[in-house]
């Protein structure tokens, strides 16, 4: 259970558009260091490099990359498939991740992912992902795509920052209206990862607290549980032990009829054959 306590939860983080992993850690590393502070943050570079001019070339050094491309009515994509068939099998190879962080197009498609696997389409095999920080992500606009990944309201957890400049501030708005009661945090720049300001710190630190505080509780009720088996008829293995060994020990002869008329050895033998015979064991995995 202790080891369970200091395992820091982890979260996938996409950069954006013809950047790279290495400069979203840069971005995020102006937020306080005490918002992550329980989290292994792991930050991949897209799946191809950038097709084209990067906007922060001498800004950032490259090389740069993309985690797919698009029409400029963001309606007709390629590579989006390959992309995330990509991260399914990252995911699955370097996870169990708890959480996705990204920025625009990194945002975009971790929101795409936690809706496809809400509704069974993806990442079947790994647990449901958890939480979703998205600075200025959108949705696809993609009926086809839309149909099934906000199909119904996401459940999992999420915060949202959208800037008052952005060009994307209202796609920003509509992703965070597909999930379950989100968080919004507004913020008076444009399309970036923003500095935050004190307030902005207390609530993502208090969101991000939160989920680390649930899931350690869950992690350890579902210890306790399995420590606890208990066969159909409700008795516990450890008292069933118990019962054979005072009937062993026990003042009366085992030839001895007890009140009820059932001879100790008869009791002797259901007790034995219980532990042996096929039973349900009640444990939350």
């Amino acid at each position: 259970m202790e080891g369970l306590k200091e395992k820091k939860m982890k979260i996938l983080c996409l950069h954006g558009f013809r950047t790279s992993g290495a400069f979203l850690k840069k971005q995020i590393s102006k937020w306080d260091p005490s918002i992550f502070q329980e989290f292994d943050m792991v930050f991949p570079d897209g799946l191809f490099p950038a097709g084209g001019k990067s906007d922060i070339e001498g800004i950032f050094p490259p090389p740069y990359f993309e985690w797919f491309q698009f029409n400029k009515d963001f309606t007709e994509y390629t590579n989006l498939d390959e992309c995330i068939s990509h991260l399914c099998n990252y995911i699955m190879t370097n996870g169990p991740f708890d959480g996705l962080l990204g920025f625009s197009q990194g945002a975009t498609l971790s929101a795409l992912l936690i809706g496809y696997q809400a509704q069974g389409k993806v990442l079947k095999d790994h647990p449901p992902i958890k939480f979703l920080v998205s600075v200025s992500g959108s949705k696809f606009r993609d009926p086809k795509i839309c149909d099934v990944a906000y199909k119904d309201p996401i459940k999992a957890k999420s915060v949202h920052f959208i800037g008052e400049k952005d060009w994307l501030k209202i796609p920003s708005e509509e992703l965070a209206a597909a999930f379950d009661s989100p968080l919004l945090l507004r913020h008076p720049q444009g399309h970036t990862v923003p500095r935050l300001d004190e307030n902005s710190v207390k609530l993502l630190a208090e969101w991000t607290k939160s989920i680390v505080q649930v899931t350690n509780t869950n992690s350890t009720c579902d210890v306790k549980k399995s420590e606890t088996e208990t066969t159909t008829t409700g008795i516990n293995l450890a008292d069933i032990n118990d019962i054979a060994m005072e009937a062993a020990e026990g003042s009366p002869t085992v030839s001895e009829p007890t009140a009820s008329g059932k001879n100790l050895a008869d009791t002797k033998d259901v007790a034995t054959e219980a532990p042996e015979g096929p039973s349900t064991v009640s444990v939350r995995v």
